[in-house]
């Protein structure tokens, strides 16, 4: 890493390195090679490369001169004719046929979809891990009784388990949404400058001669290609799989803003993994700042952003092909990727470290879980022949009163309130109040949907591989 000019946070403290290598500049032009290599050997089955020239190229196809290319882009003004120029001068025999009927698209777009399945394959794979580990807590916790939050206020009990369930059922959705994009993926195939394929038949010796050596190009790298294509894949494809890494990024960005305001010292029920050696603040020496957690939601903030490019590319890439997407793809593809291969590392990290109090669980529901009974007072106490709207106000008077009191930092004095109420008492017995008021027995059906959420990730099936292809 060169630490004296600008570098990109992806190319050295954001995604695992092993994304990073599949990005760099120097793989680009092993696949490129790998690629010139496949369609060789693919043409020598046709008669166009004979096997000496075949095998100069395989032999020298590992040397990429990266600085020798950049020299001579400065003149050609084109990276991928310049790559060429130094793979033939290294390989004298057989470089006369590289890149033999094709355009540049042919190479690049192969690799560059062979890239995003190779890099969306790892990511299913981390999503499926981050998935098993929300199963694990929505299993330990399925039962653990906490109070639910509408608009930041105390509402209603549910489970810490529940509540973990709801964050990975989005991200079961964006699982589903990956899979269908990962297998709608596909390649240009080797068909020209206008997707045609006329100059790979007119090399051809028959008809059809063209599709044979496309496929055996795309077969080298576990590829299919699409019925259609001008000069270059659909860009709407660049779409498809940023959209659905930013919903990956909306579900990790959800999840991490709640564990934030749950660490929060008014609830504190919550919290990420805190190390003993960790600095919160250079000011401050007591922080415990929820530093992974911000990340992701900092991170999480520039996938829409990237999607909204891929958008434009795809909306103006006109006629057959135009070069405005060229630039920018060269970052949001890459960036997009490694971003959220970071948020899934750093999600990870939270889910398994996670830190539940259960004793400031437990103080918070015994403070607002009773407000939740209420209603249940109120429908018994109507049952019983109490008329409703009366009984609303009486539960209305005794709340407020019970919200004053907490304000104050008493204790919740709600049920105590109501099993006093000469109006109540005489429709339900105060220790029936007292019960329909205890907050761990308001959970309906939770602890069973979130059991049946965990058991479904368990039994989810491994993400799409895409193999990796063997350089020359």
């Amino acid at each position: 890493m060169v630490h004296d000019t600008y570098a990109s946070p992806f190319s050295w403290r954001y995604g695992r390195s092993e994304l990073r290598a599949l990005f760099s500049e120097r793989m680009r032009r092993r696949l490129w090679r790998a690629v010139w290599v496949s369609l060789a050997a693919a043409q020598s089955v046709q008669g166009l490369v004979d096997e000496a020239e075949l095998a100069d190229l395989r032999e020298h196809a590992s040397e990429v001169d990266i600085e020798a290319a950049l020299e001579i882009e400065k003149d050609i003004h084109h990276d991928l004719m310049a790559e060429i120029h130094v793979f033939a001068s290294q390989a004298r025999r057989g470089g006369g046929k590289l890149h033999l009927g094709a355009t540049s698209m042919d190479v690049e777009d192969t690799v560059e979809i062979y890239r995003l399945r190779r890099a969306l394959s790892l990511l299913g794979d981390s999503l499926g891990r981050l998935l098993r580990l929300f199963a694990e807590k929505i299993q330990a916790y399925a039962d653990t009784v906490c109070i639910g939050l509408t608009h930041l206020q105390p509402a209603e009990p549910t489970t810490v388990g529940y509540r973990m369930a709801a964050y990975a059922q989005d991200l079961l959705a964006d699982d589903e949404h990956l899979r269908f994009v990962f297998e709608n993926v596909k390649a240009k195939g080797l068909r020209g400058a206008v997707g045609t394929a006329a100059s790979y038949e007119r090399l051809g010796r028959r008809p059809g001669a063209s599709g044979e050596v496309e496929a055996a190009v795309l077969e080298d790298f576990g590829l299919r290609a699409r019925e259609i294509s001008t000069q270059t894949y659909p860009r709407t494809l660049d779409y498809f799989v940023l959209s659905a890494l930013s919903g990956v990024a909306a579900s990790l960005s959800k999840f991490a803003s709640d564990v934030r305001i749950l660490s929060t010292p008014a609830i504190g029920e919550v919290a990420e993994p805190f190390g003993r050696a960790q600095v919160g603040s250079s000011a401050m020496p007591f922080k415990r700042n929820p530093i992974l957690c911000e990340r992701i939601c900092s991170l999480a903030r520039l996938l829409p952003a990237y999607a909204g490019v891929a958008w434009q590319n795809a909306a103006t890439n006109l006629l057959e092909r135009t070069l405005d997407d060229s630039a920018n793809r060269r970052t949001i593809l890459p960036e997009a990727l490694l971003c959220t291969d970071e948020m899934l590392a750093l999600g990870a990290t939270v889910v398994s470290g996670l830190r539940v109090d259960e004793r400031r669980i437990n103080a918070n529901l015994r403070t607002y879980g009773p407000f939740a009974g209420t209603e249940a007072v109120m429908m018994e106490a109507a049952r019983s022949g109490g008329d409703r709207q009366k009984l609303h106000e009486t539960l209305r008077r005794a709340s407020m009163e019970a919200w004053e009191a907490i304000g104050r930092g008493d204790d919740n004095p709600l049920a105590h309130l109501l099993s006093e109420d000469a109006e109540l008492t005489a429709r339900v017995d105060p220790a029936e109040i007292r019960r329909l008021l205890d907050p761990s027995a308001y959970v309906g059906t939770a602890p069973q949907r979130a059991r049946l959420l965990a058991d479904r990730i368990e039994n989810l099936p491994p993400f799409p591989r895409q193999i990796e292809v063997r350089l020359p």
